[in-house]
C-alpha cells in the first residue's frame, strides 16, 4: 500500500460545470461561475468584496499594489512562510522585515512585532499557519496604533475562525489559495478579499489590467480605458466552474477533513505523552479548518530519519518551509541576518503527514503505527 502526501478530491460536479461554462459561450474571466463564487464567499463569511484571482500569489501582488508599496517601504512578515508572502512586496521594491514564530507554533509572534516597527513600516502581513489563527486582537491593535495596513495571508485558512469570526475578515486585505493541496481546490487559483471599502473600486481596476472595464460592463461608464497600474489577475470560467463545484460540497469536505485530523491526533497522542514529538497546538481563540496535520520532531536529524523510515514503508511525509530570512535571495539583499530561533526550529523539525479527503482510517492507522514504531525502535 503506497500512501502519497496529497491527492486532489473531485466531488463529481466539476466537469459538469466546466461543460456548462463552455456551453454558455463565456470561458474568460468574470462570467457566471466567477460571480457565483464571489457571492458564496461574501454571503457565507460576510466579506465586503471578493475577487477571484489566478493564484494566492496574485492576490498578494494585488494587495501590494493596492496599499501603494513603494521602494524602501518596510513590510513585516513572518520568516516561516511560503515565498509568495514576501515576493509580492519585494516586487514593489519593499524591504522585508522578518519576524519570528511563536515558541510552540509556527504563527508570527504577536509580541515581537512592535519592536520591528520603524517610521518606514507600511504593513504587517500575518500568515495563519495550518489554518490556525494568529492572535488577531493583539496584531490588530498594533496595526491600528501605528496606522499600518494589516494583510492576512489566509492561503491555508478557508473555514477557520478567530473568536467566532472568519479568518480573512480582519485585515484591510486578505488572500486565499485554492491550490490542489488546499481544502477547497481549483488546481491553481486564489482570491483577494477587500474589507476596506475605499479599496474596492481600485481593486477591480488593478485586476483588469489597470482599466475600468468592470465598471463599463456594469453600465456605469460608456467606455473604458487605462486608468491605473494593473495586470491580468482574472482566472478563467473553467477554474471558477471547478471551484464552485467544490464550494457546494464544503460542508462534506470539511466534515471529512476534521475526522481525519482528529484520528491522527488521537492515534498519536501516546507518542506526545512519551515525549517523542509535539502535536499541533490549537489556541483557545482559534477554530481551525483541518488543513494539515504535522508533528514537531526533536531535531533535524530525527526528522530526516523519520521521513526516510516512512518512505521505506511507502508513506510520503514531507517537511515544510525553509526560513526566508536565511534564504539565498534574502542573504544577497542584506548585510545583517536576524536571529529568529523559533522559525529555524520549525524549519528543522516540522514534518507534515499525508492528508486528503480519500485517506482511509486503515491507511491513517498504518501511518500512525509506523511513526510510533519508529520511535519505539529509536528509544
Amino acid at each position: 500500500m503506497k500512501i502519497g502526501f496529497n491527492k486532489p478530491y473531485f466531488t463529481g460536479k466539476e466537469t459538469t460545470y466546466i461543460k456548462e461554462a463552455v456551453e454558455k459561450g463565456h470561458i474568460s474571466g468574470d462570467g457566471f461561475f466567477t460571480k457565483k463564487c464571489h457571492q458564496f464567499f461574501e454571503n457565507r463569511y460576510g466579506f465586503k468584496k471578493c475577487l477571484l484571482t489566478t493564484s494566492c500569489t496574485d492576490a498578494l501582488e494585488m494587495a501590494a499594489i493596492l496599499i501603494d508599496v513603494k521602494p524602501d517601504d518596510e513590510v513585516i512578515i513572518p520568516s516561516y512562510t511560503f515565498v509568495s508572502s514576501a515576493n509580492a512586496f519585494v516586487l514593489r521594491g519593499a524591504k522585508i522585515v522578518f519576524a519570528d514564530s511563536e515558541a510552540y507554533h509556527p504563527n508570527i509572534d504577536a509580541h515581537q512585532i512592535e519592536k520591528l516597527i520603524t517610521p518606514k513600516t507600511k504593513a504587517i502581513v500575518v500568515v495563519h499557519y495550518a489554518g490556525i489563527a494568529c492572535d488577531m486582537d493583539a496584531i490588530g491593535e498594533i496595526a491600528k496604533k501605528h496606522n499600518l495596513f494589516l494583510i492576512e495571508d489566509a492561503a491555508q485558512a478557508i473555514e477557520s475562525f478567530y473568536k467566532g469570526k472568519p479568518l480573512g475578515s480582519f485585515g484591510h486585505l486578505s488572500a486565499f489559495s485554492f491550490h490542489e493541496t488546499k481544502n477547497i481546490i481549483s488546481g491553481e487559483g486564489g482570491m483577494l478579499v477587500i474589507n476596506d471599502e475605499q479599496m474596492i473600486k481600485r481593486a477591480e481596476i488593478i485586476r483588469e489590467k489597470g482599466t475600468n472595464r468592470s465598471a463599463f460592463f456594469r453600465g456605469e461608464i460608456d467606455k473604458y480605458g487605462w486608468v491605473d497600474v494593473g495586470s491580468s489577475f482574472l482566472p478563467s470560467e473553467i477554474i471558477a466552474a471547478f471551484l464552485y463545484a467544490q464550494l457546494e460540497n464544503i460542508e462534506d469536505i470539511q466534515q471529512k477533513r476534521h475526522q481525519i485530523w482528529q484520528k491522527y491526533y488521537q492515534d498519536l497522542s501516546e507518542g506526545e505523552k512519551k515525549g517523542y514529538f509535539l502535536l499541533p497546538k490549537i489556541f483557545d481563540y482559534a477554530k481551525h479548518n483541518a488543513h494539515m496535520f504535522y508533528l514537531v520532531c526533536r531535531s533535524v536529524e530525527e526528522r530526516t530519519d523519520l521521513i526516510t523510515y516512512l518512505k521505506s514503508k511507502d508513506i510520503q511525509a514531507v517537511f515544510h518551509y525553509l526560513s526566508l530570512h536565511k534564504s539565498p535571495f534574502h542573504k544577497s539583499q542584506v548585510s545583517h541576518i536576524p536571529l529568529l530561533p523559533h522559525s529555524d526550529y520549525f524549519t528543522d523539525t516540522l514534518v507534515r503527514l499525508p492528508f486528503y479527503y480519500e485517506l482511509t482510517p486503515e491507511e491513517q492507522s498504518f501511518i500512525s503505527q509506523t511513526i510510533l514504531e519508529f520511535y519505539s525502535k529509536k528509544g
